[in-house]
């Protein structure tokens, strides 16, 4: 884990993770492009998404995700976020079998087993990515596969947090953490999953449309996925 200040180029006031998304869940959907991370769940060829009868999404916001998977054939979705204006939401689009407020770097008493576990854009406010994969695999059936979906390390160390404005001409940045693509594997193996396949998504022709300002960042690494399994 390497504390975001020190790439820190912007210096926009920074939130707590709680407080920040709570104050981004009412514009979240209209500033989070399916580009970031719904694209490169479309390139994983390892994951068979309409076998997952029940699937757990950490960290579930608005529920974005939760809704990409019911619309790839998963029977049966329950969602996770520490957030309850960004449960609300979620809650809002009809696709979860359960939703519940908590920390998903958390222990589970409920004993819940799930054929598909993920977790999109919300590694980089973690301090510590060993108690996610944790309790992924906690939460994983014999076989399951855990699919992460993160803000590339590179983007952050490029100075760029994930950010968004308070008030029209007011960014803001939500408190970051930079993990290195190594770090996920380490926490992944600790953790007894397999590496499946990896993704990567760079700034392209369809993000500079979307993001004309990005124009700079053309061909640069923006996010990435992993897919891992749980043997055994």
């Amino acid at each position: 884990m390497r504390d975001f200040s020190r790439y820190d180029t912007r210096h926009y006031p920074t939130l707590p993770v709680a407080e920040g998304y709570a104050a981004w869940a009412e514009r979240y959907e209209a500033t989070v492009l399916d580009l970031m991370d719904l694209r490169l769940l479309e390139r994983l060829r390892s994951v068979r998404w309409s076998e997952a009868a029940e699937a757990l999404d950490l960290a579930c916001g608005t529920g974005r995700v939760g809704a990409w998977l019911r619309a790839k054939g998963v029977a049966v979705v329950d969602g996770v976020d520490l957030t309850p204006a960004m449960l609300e939401k979620a809650a809002a689009r009809g696709v979860y079998r359960r939703l519940q407020t908590g920390d998903v770097t958390a222990p589970d008493a409920s004993g819940a087993r799930f054929d598909l576990i993920t977790q999109s854009l919300a590694d980089e406010h973690m301090a510590d990515l060993r108690p996610l994969y944790a309790r992924a695999a906690q939460a994983a059936r014999p076989g399951a596969v855990f699919v992460l979906a993160g803000y590339h390390p590179w983007f952050l160390m490029a100075g760029i947090p994930t950010h968004f404005d308070l008030q029209p001409g007011r960014p803001v940045a939500i408190e970051s953490y930079v993990h290195l693509i190594s770090d996920h594997v380490s926490a992944g193996l600790d953790a007894g999953w397999t590496l499946q396949e990896m993704v990567e998504g760079l700034v392209d022709e369809a993000w500079v449309a979307a993001k004309p300002k990005w124009a700079v960042h053309r061909d640069r690494p923006v996010s990435f996925a992993l897919a891992w399994r749980r043997d055994g």
